[in-house]
Formats: structure tokens, sequence, C-alpha cells
């Protein structure tokens, strides 16, 4: 029991000179001044009898090839891989990530209007890039071509998502659009779409006419980049 007192002390971050503690130093300086281990360390709040919470930290990094970028696609089942790390410390650190990404896709909806492809090719690989797995999305615009709602309508497999058409024009009419752009991102990288997606496509298009809806892209999301079936001439 003594020993593991000590241990516990010996990695302490309170006994750490004050410009070495993460959230002093971020309280005296801004969150820029931090390095990404001490600010995954304020996330992980504590530390554990073998390692102080920047250690921890590091050993995240370390798990996501010190590439935030590779952070963002980590699962709880990943981050609690690390000894030290519980569920708790994962959900606090999956959380914060998750904000980062809506707030990166939020200052692409800052502008009045959506006029090109590659517009709404960033703002979908800002929400959509970090899935492991295909889903399936829809971004509803009203007549300014501003999206008023998007919404994950299918989730599926590493290979696959189906999507049902008639969900998709439900929620349209519900959120009044009159304009769609259906998504869906290729956890592989390769961009190209499938003859399933094609066929889709054409389905969700003639069935949204009857209801003038007009299906303005479908986008398909990587790492890699973007695939727009309207520059393509696909629709």
């Amino acid at each position: 029991m003594i020993l593991v007192k000590m241990q516990a002390r010996k990695h302490s971050i309170k006994q750490w000179a004050e410009d070495d503690r993460p959230r002093e130093k971020l309280l005296r300086k801004n969150p820029r001044a931090l390095s990404d281990s001490e600010l995954l360390a304020i996330l992980i709040n504590t530390g554990s009898q073998q390692a102080t919470a920047l250690e921890l930290a590091r050993e995240v990094l370390v798990l996501s090839k010190n590439n935030l970028n590779e952070l963002g696609r980590l699962s709880i089942e990943d981050l609690t891989s690390i000894k030290g790390i519980g569920p708790a410390k994962a959900i606090y650190i999956l959380a914060a990530l998750e904000l980062g990404r809506r707030r990166q896709a939020a200052g692409y909806l800052e502008k009045t209007r959506v006029s090109s492809s590659s517009d709404m090719a960033l703002y979908l690989q800002s929400l959509l890039a970090d899935y492991r797995h295909e889903v399936f999305a829809v971004a509803f615009l009203n007549r300014a071509n501003k999206i008023n709602h998007f919404e994950i309508v299918s989730e599926g497999g590493i290979t696959g998502t189906v999507a049902d058409p008639r969900i998709i024009l439900k929620k349209a009419l519900q959120e009044e659009a009159v304009s769609i752009v259906l998504c869906h991102n290729h956890p592989s990288g390769n961009l190209r779409p499938s003859r399933a997606d094609e066929e889709l496509t054409t389905k969700i298009r003639e069935a949204a006419r009857y209801l003038d809806i007009r299906v303005l892209d479908h986008i398909i999301v990587s790492n890699e980049g973007f695939f727009s079936f309207a520059d393509e001439g696909l629709l």
C-alpha cells in the first residue's frame, strides 16, 4: 500500500513546476501555447498509478501515429486499449474531437449559399471523412441553396450501405427542401462510384422529380478527395 501511494505521488502532475502543468500553462497563456499532448492531458484530466495524464496523452498520440487526423478515427475500444484510459476518459476525448469536427463543418455553412461541388464536398468531408464504415447522408437545401438540414440516413459496413429513397424524400418534404445533395463516404479511399451508386442516384432523382425536388448532386468523399456526379455528367 505504501509503495502504491509513493508511485501515485511520483506520477502526480501537481508535483511539477507550475510552468510544466498543462492547465496552469493554458490559464497563463492560451490554448495555442500548448502542445497536442498537453491539450490531450487536460481532457484526460487525471493519470493512473503508472502514468501521469501527460504520459497517457503521449501514448494516445503514439496510437494515432502522432497524426490528429488519425486520432479522429479512433474508437472508444481503440482508446481504452491503453492502460490507464478508461471509458470516461475516452468519451471526453471523442466528444472534444466531435466538437472540433462540427466547428469546422459550421464554418462552411456561414456562406450565404452553396455554389459549387467543391463547397459542398469540403463541408461533407469535415463531417464524414473519419468514419471507418460507409454512411449515406443528405443535405437539404432551400431556394437560396443554403443548407437547412443535414442528416445521416443510413449506416452500413466497411464496403457498403443501403439508403431508402422513401425515407430521404419524406425527410425532404418535412424540411421543406427544394433541392437535395446526396452523399456517402468510401472508407477505402476509392472515389469511383459503383453501379449500385449510380442506380440509386437515378432512382432518387426520378422519384424526387414528382415532388418538384431537385437532386443537385451525389458526392462521394474520402480522405483522398471527392467525386461529384454532377461534375462528371452523371446526373
